[in-house]
């Protein structure tokens, strides 16, 4: 799964998905805004079939973060 949600991560964030780890940050690594956190989570919720209330992706600030929700 991580290297599936690095996959959209690098796709909607325009990142290198060689450089991508359970540790990076969207906002701190990434310089991703709140709509480009919007379009990524509409990405994996299509992808895996599971809705991300808005009030839980402010706690999601890392792709391990991301995994780990998802692996719920």
């Amino acid at each position: 799964m991580l290297e599936k949600v690095k996959e959209i991560v690098a796709e909607n964030l325009g990142a290198d998905i060689n450089t991508l780890t359970e540790e990076t940050s969207f906002k701190d690594d990434l310089g991703a805004d709140s709509l480009d956190l919007f379009e990524m989570v509409m990405a994996l919720e299509e992808e895996y079939g599971k809705e991300i209330p808005t009030e839980d992706l402010e706690k999601l600030t890392t792709i391990g973060e991301v995994v780990e929700y998802l692996n719920k």
